[in-house]
């Protein structure tokens, strides 16, 4: 029962360890699932629900059945398997009807908490196995009242919630169980016309049914209520920072004609219909005094940067900089030697300026040289250097420039709403003028998401790929074709080809619950170099012994990374084994071969990125798919990477098989998951977002919903869109 004489004295905003049952041992874990406080509690959403509301009894258990039995203990024992050294904890228990057994592994402590003669409940399935019937790892909760009263752990729809090392589903519900009296002192933020015109639930309701419910109607119901509210609060954030931009200035960059007929004839090839629309689409933006804040999505190899140069150099003939960011030191050199080549006989210089070191492309001479920083640094200040490629360092507080009109920011996934919205008010110029911007990715990302988290870009489309491209044959490869796809591997090498292969992903750390974000990620790095260095120690010694294999992983040195990496491109190496470092970006036309290791570990979506990094030359490519058994080759992920070339189609297949929450990967985009949940609803969305709109346009600043503007200030400093 809840003690409401506790609850009365302790509110929302209360810590968390003010809360009865919440010993010191578990509040470090209760933090680390960003519970803090009572509020964040009832705000720990379940992710999924156990069914135990069938209540039979013992004489009706079926063999495969899920369901609840209320019966009495009358013998329970601990015994440890000899061999595996697991212990096994086994009840006799019994009703009216007749008795059976239950048996929990590695549960020892049980026998201090079922004693004999106590009345419990146990749910979950009945196995049928040597001539007899038992419960195998059911729930249970001791009865102490009527049969009538509430239960939280058996007999209904229970409740399973995000865990982590320390605290399980089960105390999270007992915790919740305390707090849930709380429900009715929850502030309801959206307007009251919102709520009747959609016939959503209360806050207040929706809390209760969403922990506790009867039915899965009232799961379907509050989750509705709960991803509305989420929702719009994301879409009033995404607005808001849209219409900051729009009321901001922008120094208007005329569309010089001659220049980019002379620059797009210049290339050796023909531009696409959709990068001449991209283009124009880009170029009108920059021609208007209001800043451009544009999204071009372009499938692999679909030929963003020369879109980018395009754009970068309308901006330099007036006389105006360009920043263009990439996520790695390696992007980034290629983006300093791709424009550097492009823009050579415009007369512009190019510089690359990244953690390491500053470099400058002299467009006169044609070659590159090396600076100090300082210098480097200088010419920005003085507007002396127009076109400058780098990583992060471009932000770093030491970098100013003199007249920015344009940032470009490549694989922009790694910089959220606030964040974009930040750099463009960093730069704003001395005159208040704030330059415009493109965002770039080579994900194709689909419209339901594009609408909901990145709904404060326009978007341009790379949808087509350069004329006289080959389409990549892809194959799935068994463990009994391994030796003949290395075979074929060989063949291709002595054409003078080249081969990249990809380790498997590495699955979290077990221990990584309890650890810092930082500790995890470094954790998950040693696994991925181990990986790594293992293939490679097997393809130098077993396989291929007789070629040149170089290795690239997370923790070598920038200078070292780009070593291999101009080594390979020119094909000094014969193969280079990675971890899913080579994903983005990397430029290697002789490289014809992609062998992904562990395939069905990744998403449709990075095995088209994968498979990106070839076919960019004049020779047939191939990606092979090794998969770890038999089984998992008819996966549907690895036959529709088969069956589609198209990045825009693969992607709204990767979100229907995996759903968005290992789409986007929760551990990154910090979105709740119930919003992970609806971002496969376009009807809710589209709902959402007209009231957002509505919303802003009568009450820009919500001073008329005060609850709505406090609750989205909170909500701001929690969430980003990475």
């Amino acid at each position: 029962m809840i003690d409401k004489t506790h609850m009365k004295n302790i509110g929302l905003s209360a810590p968390i360890e003010k809360l009865k049952g919440v010993s010191y041992k578990i509040v470090k874990p209760l933090k680390i699932l960003g519970i803090h406080t009572i509020y964040d509690l009832l705000r720990h959403i379940p992710f999924r629900y156990d069914d135990f509301s069938k209540i039979v009894n013992i004489a009706e258990l079926a063999p495969g059945e899920t369901a609840t039995i209320r019966a009495k203990i009358d013998k329970i024992t601990n015994k440890r398997t000899w061999k595996k050294k697991i212990y096994i904890t086994e009840a006799e228990v019994s009703d009216e009807s007749g008795a059976t057994k239950a048996v929990w592994f590695n549960q020892p402590f049980l026998i201090r908490n079922l004693k004999i003669g106590s009345l419990v409940n146990l749910a979950g399935k009945a196995v049928f196995n040597s001539g007899a019937l038992y419960l195998q790892n059911p729930a249970y909760e001791r009865i102490f009242e009527s049969s009538t009263s509430e239960h939280t752990h058996t007999g209904g729809l229970v409740p399973i919630y995000r865990e982590t090392a320390g605290i399980t589903s089960r105390w999270i519900r007992f915790l919740v169980k305390n707090a849930i009296g709380q429900v009715a002192r929850m502030e309801e933020i959206l307007p009251q016309e919102i709520i009747k015109k959609h016939n959503l639930l209360p806050i207040s309701s929706a809390i209760l049914k969403i922990h506790f419910p009867e039915n899965t109607d009232e799961v379907k119901e509050a989750k509705r209520r709960l991803a509305f509210e989420e929702l719009l609060l994301i879409q009033l954030l995404i607005l808001k920072a849209r219409r900051k931009i729009k009321k901001s200035v922008a120094p208007p960059i005329a569309f010089d004609i001659e220049k980019t007929k002379k620059f797009v004839a210049s290339l050796p090839f023909a531009l696409t219909d959709s990068q001449r629309k991209a283009a124009w689409e880009i170029l009108q933006d920059m021609s208007k005094n209001i800043p451009m804040n544009r999204l071009l999505e372009g499938d692999v190899g679909s030929g963003k940067t020369v879109v980018a140069a395009i754009a970068a150099l309308n901006v330099a003939s007036k006389g105006r900089q360009i920043a263009i960011m990439a996520p790695t030191e390696v992007l980034a050199r290629q983006h300093f030697q791709t424009l550097s080549n492009m823009v050579a006989e415009f007369g512009f210089n190019v510089g690359l300026l990244t953690g390491n070191s500053a470099e400058i492309f002299d467009s006169e001479v044609k070659s590159e040289y090396k600076l100090k920083k300082q210098e480097f640094l200088n010419q920005l200040a003085s507007g002396k250097l127009l076109i400058a490629v780098g990583t992060h360092a471009l932000i770093s507080e030491k970098v100013s420039f003199s007249s920015l009109g344009l940032i470009a920011l490549d694989e922009q996934h790694r910089f959220g709403v606030n964040q974009r919205a930040e750099l463009l008010q960093k730069y704003k110029t001395a005159s208040g003028l704030m330059p415009h911007l493109l965002s770039m990715t080579a994900t194709p990302i689909p419209r339901t998401l594009t609408l909901t988290l990145y709904g404060d870009l326009d978007v341009s489309l790379l949808n087509e790929m350069p004329k006289n491209r080959k389409n990549i044959i892809t194959k799935i490869i068994t463990p009994s074709e391994r030796m003949s796809a290395y075979d074929f591997v060989r063949k291709e090498i002595q054409k003078g080809r080249q081969a990249f292969v990809i380790c498997p992903r590495i699955d979290a750390p077990e221990d990584s619950k309890i650890k810092s974000e930082k500790a995890y990620q470094q954790e998950l790095l040693k696994k991925e170099i181990k990986a790594v260095k293992e293939e490679y120690q097997k393809l130098s010694s077993e396989i291929f012994p007789d070629l040149k294999i170089a290795m690239l992983h997370g923790k070598m040195k920038p200078q070292e990374k780009e070593r291999i990496m101009k080594e390979f491109k020119a094909n000094r190496f014969n193969i280079l084994v990675s971890t899913s470092v080579i994903e983005v970006g990397i430029d290697v036309p002789n490289a014809v071969l992609m062998l992904i290791e562990g395939a069905e570990h990744f998403g449709l979506a990075q095995l088209h990125q994968f498979r990106g990094r070839v076919g960019r030359g004049e020779h047939q490519s191939y990606c092979l798919l090794f998969a770890e058994n038999s089984v998992l080759t008819n996966s549907r992920r690895l036959k529709a990477l088969i069956n589609c070339q198209n990045g825009f189609e693969l992607a709204e297949k990767d979100l229907e098989i995996r759903g968005p929450g290992d789409f986007l990967g929760t551990r990154q985009s910090g979105l709740p998951d119930l919003t992970m949940a609806a971002l496969t609803d376009k009807i809710l969305i589209k709902e959402v977002r007209e009231e957002a709109l509505v919303l802003l346009k009568t009450d820009p600043e919500l001073a008329k919903h005060p609850k709505l503007k406090k609750y989205l200030e909170r909500f701001n400093a929690k969430i980003h869109f990475e």
